[in-house]
């Protein structure tokens, strides 16, 4: 996406989306994509428009939406978004009828922005589920776990899924059907739009949904989540789907779901927020190396900005964006029901975590861009090319300022 297209957006120059949680954002170069999730009024839940997306340029600190047409996604929650070479996928959730396990996919560079609906598959997608989680690698879309549906036969000496015992008399014994958790590994080749389900390898985590997952190189990592019964963290290699857990040499984090998990660099990840296992929403941020297995809470000055269902995403300079989320508390009842305390009030804000010290050409930089009024003077002193990039540092502090 080049440097104008910001300026192309019916609106713009905006200080923030609308606050939501349980949305899908990535980063594609200095832009980052918002799409989905809902918002609470006194109570009650809204779901954010399924034919817009918000698009945020982070060198400048604008914000603009774009319409999308063609077979647009009913209203989802719990769904599982990713993006490949451009284009947004969106695979299961819940909509008004219910767990689905429909794909949906747009096309975020051509201009159009258009809806399809992936319906000229082969193979055998995944059952209907939600709060399940996604790698993306060499072409392929790798699903892991989630929460919901399955017929009876296909329970049945399962060892990949545990059944919710609540649903037995909400549901099972009315339908036939049982709820639960699953760790099962399902696999979208792109290329071939081919679905299948590998046998995997090694020590596989246990059934889970609401975790978070990331990738790094070939491999696959997850932790956390509803059902797990500590902190844990695993890896699956998306390659020879051989899984390993990972036994920590550290302190590590409290156990947690509706977290982020974000790779960084070649061998670290970023853990932040969540919801502990008593309730409470968290505000810590974590490094795991996976070299060392080691975990380190990472100091920060957000401690008073606590996240669950947000998301997160590597920006530039390996900064972490996090955007959105819900602050409050959270009271879960069991795992379909999911009871709001009236006060729940969802996010707009941008919360950004540097991870390593910048470069000097970053901080001259944000210098300019900080105290521009005192060097207005000097400002057409500087190449024509730099003298952009300032531009929009300037309108990024400029925009910050007033938030």
């Amino acid at each position: 996406m080049d440097s104008t297209t910001v300026s192309l957006f019916p609106e713009h120059g905006m200080r923030s989306a609308r606050e939501r949680s349980d949305h899908t954002a990535f980063v594609d170069g200095d832009f980052l994509y918002v799409w989905g999730g809902y918002y609470s009024v006194a109570g009650d839940e809204f779901f954010l428009p399924s034919d817009e997306i918000w698009i945020y340029d982070m060198s400048s600190g604008v914000w603009g939406t774009r319409a999308m047409g063609g077979e647009v996604p009913p209203s989802l929650s719990q769904t599982c978004g990713c993006c490949h070479k451009g284009v947004l996928y969106i695979f299961g959730g819940c909509d008004s009828n219910g767990h689905t396990n429909q794909l949906f996919c747009v096309n975020l560079l051509d201009g159009m922005f258009t809806w399809r609906r992936v319906t000229d598959s082969k193979g055998s997608p995944p059952s209907p589920r939600d709060k399940h989680s996604s790698w993306v690698h060499a072409d392929r879309i790798i699903y892991f776990g989630g929460y919901g549906c399955k017929q009876m036969r296909e329970v049945n000496d399962s060892r990949s899924f545990i059944t919710d015992e609540i649903s037995w008399v909400t549901i099972g014994a009315t339908l036939f059907r049982f709820w639960g958790w699953n760790n099962e590994v399902h696999v979208y080749d792109i290329s071939t739009n081919t679905w299948s389900e590998p046998q995997t390898h090694g020590d596989p985590p246990k059934a889970r949904a609401a975790h978070s997952t990331a990738t790094l190189g070939k491999m696959g990592y997850l932790c956390g989540g509803m059902e797990a019964i500590s902190m844990d963290i695993h890896c699956l290699d998306l390659e020879s789907w051989t899984w390993t857990k990972i036994v920590p040499t550290s302190i590590v984090p409290m156990e947690r779901s509706w977290h982020t998990l974000t790779a960084l660099w070649d061998s670290t990840l970023f853990l932040f927020g969540g919801l502990s296992a008593v309730g409470e929403p968290l505000s810590d941020a974590w490094i795991f190396d996976i070299r060392t297995k080691e975990w380190t809470e990472l100091q920060h000055p957000h401690r008073d900005k606590p996240r669950l269902w947000h998301s997160a995403c590597q920006g530039p300079d390996s900064d972490v964006i996090v955007f959105g989320g819900s602050r409050d508390y959270t009271l879960i009842m069991d795992s379909i029901t999911v009871i709001q305390s009236p006060s729940q009030n969802h996010c707009s804000d941008l919360i950004v975590f540097q991870t390593q010290p910048y470069s000097l050409l970053r901080l001259c930089e944000d210098c300019i861009g900080k105290n521009a009024r005192m060097l207005q003077d000097q400002l057409s002193w500087l190449p024509t090319k730099f003298q952009e990039t300032v531009r929009k540092r300037i309108s990024f502090f400029t925009m910050t300022s007033k938030s």
